[in-house]
Order: C-alpha cells, then structure tokens, then sequence
C-alpha cells in the first residue's frame, strides 16, 4: 500500500512555484491577448508509456489560480498508461489554465518521469526479494513528492532525512576515530526506536562490523562476486544494502546476490523527466 499525499503536504510548494512563474506582474501573455471571458477544456496527454504520480499535487496549481475549474481526473497514481492516455481534463476560465500549466506540467512530469523509472527497475529485478530505495539526493523542496514518487513506482524509501535513523559514513568514520567508535557513540546516543546503519567498503571492515551488531550495513561499491562473499558473512544478521555503480543493466545481477535493498541516488537526482502534453480542446 503506498501512504497517501495530503494536500497539506504540498499546497506550500505548489504556492511558491506559481509565485515563482507569476513573478511581480503575473502572466503578461496571457493576461495581454486572452479575453477574460475566454473558456477553455485543456486534456493532460500522455505522449509515451509510464507510470502515473503525482496527479492531485500538479492539478492543485489550477484549483489555486481558479476555484471555480472544474477539474476531472482519468486515471490515479500508480497506474500504467500508454501513449496518448488522457490523464486529466480541466475545463473554465482559460487564462487561469494557461498561467498554471508549466508549474503541473514542471511537477507532472518530474513525478511520472520517477515513478515510471522506478517500476521499470522493479520489473527487472521481481523475484529476487530485493527493494528498491531511494536516497536523499532529491531536489530541495520537493523530497516528500519525490520520494512519494518512488513508492508509486514500487520501490521503498530510505531515510527522509537527518533525523530518520543513524546512517554512519566514510567520513563520519574519519571523523569519529573509528568504526568501533562511531558505533559505541551513536549507540550511546539514539533511543531504541532509532536503527543504525553503516557503510563499509571492504570485507575487513564489514567483519568487524558484524561484531558491533547494528542494524543494518551499506556495501558500497562493491562488485557482484564481492557482495556475495559480502551476504554470506552477514548471514542473515542485518539488513544487506548494496549502493554504488547500479545501473539497469547490472540491477538484476546485483538483487540475484541476496541483498535485502539496491539504493540508487540518479533515481531521484537525475532521472528522465516523462513527457506530457497540455493541449486545449479546439471544440
């Protein structure tokens, strides 16, 4: 089940985008050759196959401009459509439309465009009892819409942020004077509701974490034949993540290991954005 977004969640967002694209005197195309009374039915066109995210939060740029549209949605989150599915109609006053529609189209897009990805990837790698979980490599302001795109897309998230869980580091290691010493510190320090997790890059350093007992361990840039060796120690006695160098081709490979989570950062920082249309209705 993916947890729902509320509109509590991105109504500020969406407020600032508009703000951004009126800038101080609004729409001066629109409001210069557009009549007032103008009508208008515009249709949100998919233009290639994918997976919905996003909708409600880039249809709201509309309902905030104009109260009165009347808004129709054709398809939900986390359905799979085809080129040339209608996903939306909006229908009113047309210039209201039209100085929306680049802040639903900019979301829209960035939202589906994650979500298909990340289904895509799912697919690959059914069956092997991996997740796939995305980072804090988001775009500021818009992680809670990004990651709700993951889960759309059937993938997990990882921490939301800083204060989620304890995720020790390379640098953090340095810093603290040690694994062992990171561990025992952090330890010391979070509740018992709070996991701790580290990264190690060798299996020296995964051997002797596994004598620290954490709650998870992050395998980084580690090739296929080192994360097996790397799932056979661990045995069971945490939670396995592999990160670093995943690309689609090398995703199923990486899963057939055994490891419990495939975090991937490019799934949220620099994925293709999903092409949709906005196109107003002659008639």
């Amino acid at each position: 089940m993916t947890l729902p977004l509320y509109p509590l969640m991105y109504d500020g967002l969406i407020r600032a985008a508009l703000a951004e694209d009126l800038g101080l005197a609004g729409d001066l195309t629109t409001d210069a050759c557009v009549p007032a009374d103008a009508r208008a039915k515009a249709l949100f066109r998919a233009r290639h196959d994918g997976v919905v995210a996003g909708l409600d939060a880039a249809l709201h740029a509309f309902a905030l401009l104009d109260p009165s549209l009347r808004i129709t949605t054709h398809v939900g989150d986390g359905d799979r459509i085809a080129p040339g599915t209608v996903l939306a109609t909006v229908e009113g006053a047309a210039r209201p439309i039209l100085s929306a529609e680049r802040t639903a189209l900019n979301l829209l897009g960035r939202l589906c465009g994650i979500a298909s990805e990340t289904r895509r990837l799912a697919d690959r790698i059914a069956g092997t009892g991996a997740q796939i979980v995305c980072t804090r490599k988001t775009t500021p302001g818009l992680r809670a819409l990004e990651k709700y795109a993951v889960r759309v897309g059937g993938g997990g998230n990882h921490r939301f942020a800083l204060d989620d869980a304890v995720l020790i580091k390379d640098n953090h290691l340095v810093a603290a004077g040690g694994l062992r010493a990171a561990v025992e510190r952090a330890r010391a320090c979070v509740g018992h509701m709070v996991k701790i997790e580290v990264e190690v890059d060798t299996l020296d350093q995964l051997a002797e974490l596994i004598d620290l007992k954490v709650d998870a361990v992050l395998l980084d840039n580690m090739d296929v034949p080192t994360l097996k060796r790397a799932i056979a120690m661990v045995d069971g006695r945490m939670i396995t993540e592999a990160s670093g160098g995943v690309t689609p081709d090398t995703i199923r490979a990486i899963a057939e290991t055994g490891v419990t989570l495939i975090s991937l950062g490019w799934l949220t920082h620099s994925v293709k954005n999903f092409d949709i249309g906005l196109d107003f209705d002659p008639a």
